[in-house]
């Protein structure tokens, strides 16, 4: 059984930093992008940031140059550092592992984390 555990999120106040960690456990042979997603109340949820297994970043437009992905494939772990936070950051964060496979021979399917919440506040 696969599982994505989130940690990390909190209060900051704006222009605050958060680091959120992200490690994928169970039987895995390979995942093949992992990312972060937020969903803000009332507004349906969004790409933050992924990776690609041996790729290059992607970002939303509105992170860009603040939010800074990481993956360790190794420990099947993403990071998401979060800098110059701003009030319209608040939001639940969730990890997703895309393509994940249980075997060589296995499909990739999809993979949530329950989420963590950030609030950008003073």
């Amino acid at each position: 059984q696969v599982q994505l555990v989130e940690s990390g999120g909190g209060l900051v106040q704006p222009g605050g930093s958060l680091r959120l960690s992200c490690a994928a456990s169970g039987s895995i042979y390979s995942i093949n992008t992992m990312g972060w997603y937020r969903q803000a109340p009332g507004k349906q949820r969004e790409l933050v940031a992924t990776m690609a297994s041996g790729g290059s970043p992607n970002y939303a437009d509105s992170v860009k140059g603040r939010f800074t992905i990481s993956r360790d494939n190794a420990k099947n772990t993403v990071y998401l550092q979060m800098n110059s936070l701003k009030p319209e950051d608040t939001a639940v964060y969730y990890c997703n592992a895309g393509g994940l496979r249980l075997r060589i021979w296995s499909s990739g399917d999809d993979y949530w984390g329950q989420g963590t919440q950030v609030t950008v506040s003073s």
